[in-house]
């Protein structure tokens, strides 16, 4: 990690948005199991906080095989883009999950855009928005776009341009079904974007205890 993105959040502040992220990752789950009928777990083990560059490189060391990923554009008072990404093959374990388990190949690759499109909503949406809610503030979110590729160019999405200069990179694993489905939740956001979430995440400690008044430098 660069010296000077593992400072802009300091140790508190990280684990304000780590527990914003976890009660957001539940409520989301919570909806998927409305959706496939069963239980679901999703874990959020780490928050990594990482220049663009690094979370490229992070990604090619973890995952040899092709990806598939849910893009999403966010705006409000911090704006970006959220995406979540899955081996390939992993995604169509978590079509076969959503739809059931019954169908064949060839009727899972047809609903693929469909079913991964729906989840990453439900998933994303409901993280986002319960960060959201918890920090006092909106978001308006983008219908959610399908892509496949090797990770990098993940990172180098248009529009927005000015987005992506750091990367909130968690990884994250799924048990649906019996099946294990791992995968990363990817927040980039361009550094004022960033420094508005640290404002936002210092009043959220304020309000939850009581503490003294947070600083305002930066």
């Amino acid at each position: 990690m660069s010296a000077p993105v593992a400072k802009v959040l300091d140790a508190f502040e990280l684990d304000a948005l780590t527990e914003l992220v976890n009660i957001g990752v539940g409520r989301a789950a919570n909806s998927l199991r409305e959706m496939v009928g069963e239980q679901v777990h999703l874990s959020v083990p780490k928050i990594s906080l990482l220049a663009r560059n690094d979370a490229v490189r992070l990604l090619g060391e973890r995952e040899e095989d092709k990806l598939v990923a849910v893009h999403q554009v966010f705006d409000g008072d911090i704006h970006g883009r959220v995406l979540l990404i899955f081996p390939e093959k992993k995604s169509l374990e978590l079509v076969r999950a959503v739809t059931g388990g019954e169908l064949s190949l060839e009727d899972i690759m047809e609903l693929e855009h469909e079913a991964l499109a729906e989840t990453g909503n439900i998933i994303l949406n409901g993280c986002l928005a319960t960060i959201a809610n918890l920090l006092e503030r909106n978001l308006k979110m983008s219908l959610p776009e399908i892509l496949k590729g090797d990770g990098p160019e993940f990172f180098e999405l248009d529009p927005p341009t000015d987005t992506g200069e750091v990367v909130l990179f968690l990884y994250i694993d799924f048990a649906l079904r019996s099946r294990d489905i791992n995968g990363y939740i990817v927040m980039l956001m361009d550094m004022p974007s960033l420094t508005a979430l640290k404002v936002l995440l210092r009043e959220f400690i304020h309000r939850t205890t009581g503490a003294a008044p947070p600083r305002q430098d930066a």
